[in-house]
């Protein structure tokens, strides 16, 4: 399927990248990270407009950011059980009621593009936290610049290494958050250290 999505981007560019990258923020399995990078490549080759790449992906992930968190506001916390009782689908859920609970607004910034499979299921649970639409929506929206201009970036930067790209990037996902983690977790441990000789 991912090769087929990938083909159709010359042809759809602007429109596939909005609809790849809504759906995605809706927690539909589609590889919008790839899209993106290809999408990038392809800019760099002259086959599809930077901004049109860009622009598309960007569009999509804030209408599909909104569209979770309007979900998740009309259905409420029932809504939050109902996803929380597929047990597959349990932990992401608990992973990001976490995050919205420690980090709040900064929380929905980081799901974006740090924490990015969370960002669907945050958007969902902001919403039923009833956390306020306008931060929730200018967190959001940064989140996904910086998302977008990541993977789009990188793309028109490294044409020619796409492939390679692909596999690595969820790789660099998980070294940047396990790097934010042990700094997070030095500096509570200072702290900590830091009380109890004071």
């Amino acid at each position: 399927m991912t090769e087929q999505l990938l083909a159709l981007i010359p042809v759809y560019g602007f429109w596939l990248l909005l609809g790849v990258t809504f759906l995605s923020c809706l927690a539909l399995p589609i590889p919008a990270s790839i899209v993106m990078l290809t999408a990038g490549g392809l800019s760099a080759s002259g086959d599809l407009g930077l901004w049109q790449a860009a622009s598309g992906a960007l569009i999509g992930a804030i209408l599909g950011d909104q569209t979770g968190f309007a979900i998740g506001r009309s259905g409420g916390t029932a809504l939050i059980g109902r996803l929380r009782a597929n047990p597959s689908r349990a932990p992401l859920i608990d992973r990001a009621t976490g995050l919205l609970q420690t980090r709040g607004v900064s929380g929905v910034f980081l799901s974006r593009w740090l924490f990015s499979p969370l960002g669907p299921w945050l958007n969902f649970a902001s919403g039923a936290a009833a956390m306020s639409w306008p931060h929730f929506t200018l967190a959001g929206i940064s989140g996904e610049i910086v998302w977008v201009a990541l993977y789009v970036g990188l793309g028109f930067a490294f044409a020619d290494s796409i492939a390679a790209l692909g596999q690595i990037g969820g790789a660099l996902s998980g070294v940047l958050a396990a790097g934010v983690l042990t700094i997070g977790l030095g500096y509570l441990l200072r702290r900590a250290m830091h009380d109890r000789l004071a």
